[in-house]
């Protein structure tokens, strides 16, 4: 039976990829060695990751003006990252919570600088993107999470201010068209939508570094890693070299234009049948839905049922629906590489279970 991936990360990735990546660790491009085994300052490493930050800099449009840095230590290492290097001890930054992850990069920030929450969704469980509010204009910068994998909410317009963004894109990067000219800063694990686990893409506006009077760790300066090209230490050289396949891939799409259509689009049906089916209800606001992870619940009164639509959903091959233990229902993460047979497969059984207890 065909298994169609709902996990919310480590996640799907085209076949095409996976494919690719699995002759490279047989032997990649024909040199006879391993992607896994080769040094991360061979020649053969070194195009791929010219490559790399080539097609970073063409989807998302860069100038000269951004770095691009590949690290470890996920998202989460940001969260303490991006302020120590951004954020002095006497300045004050910004940040939206609208999320478990924004709420974990707050207490981080706490620790280097003073840290105003200028918005959250929290008493409403995150169930919406806050609109409206105002943003100190002596702020560093204000710091987003673009999109928010356990509550299913997602940017959709960024606020209005002329104090720089730095934002968590790690659910979303690379899934529609971003103008960096609204950012400073950018970070994004990539085992949500561009790679395996293991790596931490971050794109950096130059001018926002060296203004910390703290002194830094090397291993946690964005200028060290700048200026040795990602490889002040070993990089993780197959993370890398997948995410580059996938890059390569989206930009076959089309670019981010083209993937944000196919995001669009393939979405569309499965919260069509969320608000028309009545054993289901979304948990989001409508206008902050994300187009990555689709949260909803059973409808009032039919929460019992809940057990027996997860048994039919891995019944007909649909895996990994069942919602963030934090928040419970079901959650169907469809990042770039789901297809719309896999929605098309998950919507059956909603639909069929519908017809069986409704």
């Amino acid at each position: 039976m065909k298994k169609h991936n709902f996990s919310a990360g480590p996640a799907i990735l085209p076949a095409s990829v996976l494919e690719e990546a699995a002759q490279a660790v047989r032997d990649f491009n024909g040199i006879g060695l391993s992607i896994l085994e080769i040094s991360h300052r061979s020649p053969a490493f070194s195009a791929v990751l010219a490559e790399a930050e080539e097609l970073v800099r063409e989807l998302l449009g860069l100038s000269d003006d951004f770095g691009v840095i590949w690290l470890t230590g996920g998202a989460s290492t940001q969260f303490f990252m991006a302020p120590m290097n951004l954020l002095d001890d006497d300045k004050m930054a910004a940040y939206a919570d609208t999320g478990s992850w924004s709420a974990k990069a707050i207490k981080e920030a706490r620790n280097f600088g003073t840290v105003e929450v200028v918005a959250s969704s929290k008493p409403q469980n995150y169930s919406y993107i806050p609109k409206g509010y105002d943003v100190p204009a002596n702020a560093q910068y204000l710091h987003l999470t673009s999109n928010n994998t356990i509550f299913g909410t997602q940017y959709h317009k960024w606020p209005e201010t002329n104090v720089p963004l730095v934002a968590d894109m790690s659910s979303d990067m690379f899934s529609r068209p971003v103008d960096m000219s609204r950012f400073g800063l950018i970070y994004a694990g990539a085992q949500k939508n561009l790679g395996p686990a293991g790596v931490t893409l971050v794109i950096v506006r130059k001018d926002m570094l060296g203004r910390v009077s703290r002194k830094l760790p090397s291993m946690l300066d964005y200028r060290i890693h700048l200026e040795n090209g990602s490889t002040y230490n070993t990089p993780p050289v197959f993370p890398i070299y997948v995410s580059m396949l996938t890059m390569r891939w989206i930009k076959a799409q089309g670019g981010l234009q083209g993937i944000a259509r196919h995001n669009e689009a393939k979405a569309r049906p499965l919260y069509e049948e969320i608000d028309a089916n009545p054993m289901f209800r979304g948990v989001a606001e409508k206008e902050d839905r994300s187009l990555m992870n689709v949260t909803f619940v059973m409808a009032p009164g039919k929460e019992d049922l809940a057990p027996a639509f997860l048994q039919d959903a891995r019944d007909a091959g649909c895996v990994d629906v069942k919602g963030h233990r934090s928040v419970g229902g079901f959650r169907a993460s469809i990042y770039n590489a789901m297809t719309p047979e896999s929605i098309g497969a998950l919507v059956e059984v909603m639909r069929e279970f519908a017809g069986k207890h409704a």
